[in-house]
């Protein structure tokens, strides 16, 4: 078990917590969850004994041994994949080295022959002999091959890095385990593989997700942050959601009733006070008013944007037609005779474990990059709007949001009609000033998402344009393409985002694309698709999936 006692931390006059008390107890699955800002990850290290509090304390059960997914990508370079695994365990990995060295010793001593067999015993009781095969079931699961596990960390891709620490963190059955962002770089296959591991894992974890599915499947309570104190609801982030709104709903709905009240005892009041033989009833009716109070409502850090994207003119019937488009990168192939016809009303989330293959395809149905073989072909009605993953060449200038945004409004708009948007994406007063090559992530992405409501058009391309926002802003992204009623073309990790969005799945495979007109959720569940990706995978390596 671990708790939190008292626990207090400022930024100057900025206070992030306030006498913050919770337990964690064995069994349950926390999602702590708030706004960007609210202190999430700032928690976790102070759980983790990474950050100091300005006042409280953090207090583990004797014995127990925390887990923590590292955000440093760099901190293991220097070591083997497998062995950065096994890290995750640092007794472990301090009994296995000084085991191996003394075997590895040409003269064995008596003193190495006891202290060996004091190496074993602890060794075994830490489980030591299934370390390496624990660290490869992990390792597959979350897509490392086994052609990477004797590589250095330092010979990995980022997205590869972050997978072997989330097994690190994961490795030996740690007794608290705390994880920040864990399905970030995951694709939807290990997403879906962690979520059993954590529903099955019998002790303590403390997660911060921005994925409502992920916590959907995976919590058993969640931990709000919000208005400078943590509360726990038992529950999944649903059941949150739903008694959170339900529980500032009655508050609201009471303080009408209490401020009715008072309005009414006002009104009888004013006009019997001056009247000697209603005097009794005013001067009763005044000492009920004072014992009215209506309950002050607190100032939540949670802001959602406002996301509205409305086309100028609706698509026609044509909207677009891809023959046979083929694309190398760095000689090696991403796209191979890709042919799809998008029609009316389609709404494609394109999925896959190949993320190059799908930003490359957006990329060059937005004119950034040029097939090598093969055409497309839009309608003649249809404009397009693109939101790259990677957005850092916009920002790379010295304007301040207002100049930026101008340059994506109407000409004739002027400075007004900019800080009004900018308004609606949260960037209020003296924020419309900001510089733009100082932006954060989600503020970056806010902008890019004003940037598409600005251009009118009726055909949306969007890759990964879920990545670096909090759950409010997701859910106001969400909410605006399900309601917008012309064609998007988008990929997304973020499963709730992807079933609630498309209509039509596009899964490209090395040996083709999967191309159904269904649910999310009854796409993953499909058999003749499951079966029709493992001819697919068997015809293009000859291997049995």
């Amino acid at each position: 078990m671990i708790q939190a006692a008292n626990i207090a931390l400022s930024y100057g006059k900025r206070v992030i917590f306030k006498d913050v008390n919770i337990k964690f107890t064995p069994g349950n699955c926390y999602g702590l969850i708030g706004a960007n800002g609210a202190g999430k990850s700032t928690f976790l290290r102070i759980l983790a004994g990474q950050k100091e509090p300005d006042k409280g304390d953090v207090i583990v059960d004797p014995g127990e041994r925390i887990a923590v997914l590292s955000q440093d990508q760099f901190a293991f370079d220097e070591e083997s994949v497998f062995n950065t695994v096994i890290m995750g365990h640092e007794r472990l990995y301090e009994v296995m080295a000084e085991r191996e060295a003394i075997y590895a010793k040409a003269e064995f001593s008596e003193a190495d022959g006891i202290r060996s067999g004091e190496l074993e015993v602890e060794f075994g009781e830490m489980n030591g002999y299934e370390a390496e095969a624990e660290a490869a079931t992990l390792l597959s699961g979350l897509g490392i091959g086994e052609e990477l596990r004797q590589k250095k960390m330092k010979e990995l891709e980022g997205g590869d890095k972050v997978r072997v620490l989330l097994a690190q963190a994961l490795f030996g059955n740690p007794d608290i385990l705390l994880l920040d962002e864990p399905t970030n770089h995951l694709d939807l296959k290990s997403i879906a593989w962690l979520e059993d591991f954590l529903f099955k894992f019998q002790n303590t974890v403390i997660i911060v997700s921005h994925d409502r599915h992920f916590l959907n499947q995976v919590c058993t309570h969640m931990a709000d942050i919000d208005f400078g104190k943590i509360q726990v609801y038992v529950g999944n982030y649903d059941f949150w959601y739903q008694a959170s709104q339900l529980n500032l709903k009655q508050k609201q709905d009471l303080n009408k009733k209490i401020t009715a009240k008072a309005n009414e005892l006002k009104e009888f009041i004013q006009r019997f006070s001056s009247n000697a033989s209603k005097a009794r009833q005013a001067t009763s009716r005044k000492k009920l008013l004072e014992k009215l109070t209506i309950e002050d409502m607190p100032v939540s850090s949670r802001r959602y944007p406002f996301i509205v994207f409305k086309a100028d003119r609706p698509c026609g019937d044509v909207i677009l037609e891809i023959k046979g488009l083929g694309k190398e990168i760095d000689g090696a192939p991403v796209l191979h005779n890709f042919s799809l016809t998008v029609n009316k009303g389609d709404k494609i989330a394109l999925v896959g474990g190949n993320t190059l293959a799908k930003t490359t395809l957006l990329q060059i149905l937005a004119g950034e990059l040029a097939p090598d073989s093969g055409t497309f072909r839009w309608g003649v009605t249809i404009s397009t709007s693109y939101f790259p993953k990677e957005n850092s060449e916009y920002f790379d200038n010295n304007m301040n949001l207002i100049e930026w945004l101008r340059q994506f409004g109407p000409a004739n708009e002027g400075e007004n009609f900019a800080r009004g948007f900018l308004g609606k994406m949260l960037f209020s007063g003296e924020e419309a000033l900001k510089k733009t090559n100082v932006l954060s992530g989600g503020e970056r992405v806010r902008c890019m998402l004003a940037r598409l409501m600005l251009s009118g058009a009726n055909v949306l391309m969007l890759d990964e344009p879920t990545n670096h926002l909090d759950l409010e802003s997701i859910i106001a992204l969400n909410d605006g393409l399900i309601a917008y009623p012309e064609v998007v073309l988008f990929t997304s990790h973020d499963h709730q985002f992807v079933s609630t969005v498309s209509n039509r799945i596009v899964e490209i495979t090395p040996a083709g694309i999967i191309d159904r007109m269904m649910p999310f959720d009854e796409y993953l569940r499909s058999e003749e698709v499951t079966r029709l990706r493992a001819e697919m995978y068997q015809a293009d390596t000859g291997l049995k999936l």
